[in-house]
């Protein structure tokens, strides 16, 4: 397993994958540490979250340099990730306990003296996670797991393993028991087999819908609950009264931070035919000056993408839409000069006429590449939204409340954003519908979705 910096294209360091007796003994030790941790009381779990919080606070230049070292992620983007998820974990140390109180049920419907349910942890939980956002991803699975007296099993993309390493030994300091969170070093193969014990208690994955659909039928032959984030094609739609100086500013942040590879992404531009120039000349002109480039330096705003194995098919997805009738508004290529021909750079592309002969218009591009599309109405916008398997974000651009709440309830997606971008926060529940997944994640939802609801009945 090597890991190769996709500013330089250099190799990082090489890993070796855990043999199957040592897999073996980390899930036993996983298992031996459930039974102990989860008899802990809430106060001293999120003790430990808030020491863990603070060590990794204490930590995230070195933490955000590792991010941008492994997946080419901006330096000042890397150091916001790092920030988000010490407050992630803060939010459910603090919360987590309210959150996993007993509730009361109305007990007289059923003539008994009381009836109440209660939330207690299942066990190990194996997540499987990318590499897009290296310690977020983790952290927002983690922390709830934590709080609510779980145990973590962490097989992470090959490419960001010194992060799952850090983030271990970071566990550890903070005083969780070993075998609480430990990082799995093994190869994807090998994850079928993890779920097939029986120690393992539920299981989370982020990624591909391939990987959501491969991990949910292993885990359905031992019935475990899980929880899939999976891809995404979120639209963008900008009416006509729309504050279109804000949307477009919106439009090249959410489509082109960390090099356009995320799942809430805005990925499909729907605009109205009355304002369509004027968006997209506001939106190039923002695009065109996009400082791309080292993503150690601070200035930078967009680095490579995370491999050439990306990047290649960025540059296959890009000439099918060309051959077909898309137009090219800006970019389209791999930027090969001075600086960037040893790394996996490709322009910020803006493609118009965009039609469903396109691989692009189907397919989750992951990367830098915006797809144009042009309506009439209301009623066309939203039938293009919802046509796509993925059914993650969507974001909608009026200044009348009613018309974007009355739009809102049409689209086919997990969550929607009205005059501004998709984004998760650990305050709100996360997920998505189709093909984008299915469970939630964050919020009180999120520390739920490993705990078995029990329901006491006291006569």
């Amino acid at each position: 397993m090597i890991s190769i910096n996709p500013a330089t294209g250099e190799p990082l360091y090489d890993i070796e994958a855990l043999s199957e007796a040592e897999i073996l003994r980390r899930i036993q030790k996983a298992e031996t540490a459930f039974l102990g941790y989860k008899n802990e009381n809430f106060i001293a779990r999120a003790e430990k979250l808030g020491k863990f919080a603070d060590l990794m606070e204490a930590s995230k230049n070195n933490l955000a340099s590792q991010i941008t070292r492994q997946m080419g992620k901006p330096i000042k983007y890397a150091v916001a990730e790092v920030e988000k998820s010490v407050h992630a974990v803060r939010y459910y140390a603090s919360h987590g306990a309210r959150y996993l109180e007993p509730e009361a049920i109305d007990s007289s419907a059923i003539g008994v003296g009381m009836a109440y349910k209660t939330y207690q942890p299942l066990g190990p939980i194996l997540a499987v996670m990318p590499w897009n956002f290296p310690i977020w991803q983790v952290i927002r699975f983690a922390a709830p797991a934590l709080m609510a007296g779980n145990v973590c099993l962490l097989k992470h993309a090959e490419n960001v393993w010194q992060t799952a390493l850090s983030l271990e030994e970071l566990f550890l300091e903070a005083g969780f028991p070993a075998g609480c969170f430990q990082a799995l070093n093994v190869d994807v193969d090998k994850v079928k087999e993890i779920i097939a014990s029986d120690i393992i208690a539920g299981v989370t994955l982020t990624g591909s819908t391939y990987a959501g659909k491969e991990v949910s039928k292993n885990a359905a032959e031992r019935l475990l609950p899980t929880v899939l984030e999976l891809g995404g094609s979120d639209p963008f739609i900008v009416l006509p009264d729309a504050d279109l100086e804000n949307a477009a500013s919106s439009a090249v942040f959410s489509r082109f931070a960390n090099s356009g590879q995320s799942c809430i992404a805005a990925k499909r531009f729907i605009l109205h035919r009355d304002i369509k120039d004027d968006f997209l000349r506001l939106f190039l002109t923002k695009v065109n000056s996009l400082r791309i480039g080292d993503p150690l330096l601070a200035e930078t705003d967009m680095g490579p993408v995370v491999s050439k194995k990306a990047l290649n098919k960025l540059e296959q997805m890009t000439k099918d839409a060309l051959a077909k009738g898309a137009r090219l508004l800006c970019g389209g290529k791999r930027i090969d000069k001075d600086g960037f021909s040893d790394g996996f750079f490709f322009e910020p592309t803006v493609l118009d006429e965009v039609d469903s002969s396109m691989e692009v218009y189907f397919e989750e591009v992951f990367g830098p590449i915006a797809c144009v599309f042009e309506v009439s109405g209301e009623e066309e916008a939203v039938l293009l939204a919802n046509d796509t398997k993925y059914g993650l974000g969507a974001s909608i651009w009026t200044k009348d409340s009613d018309k974007a709440l009355l739009l809102q309830s049409l689209l086919d997606c997990g969550m929607v954003a009205v005059n501004k971008e998709v984004a998760s926060y650990p305050e709100l529940p996360f997920g998505g519908i189709k093909s984008s997944g299915h469970g939630r994640e964050l919020s009180v939802e999120g520390i739920k979705s490993f705990c078995n609801c029990k329901t006491v009945v006291v006569a």
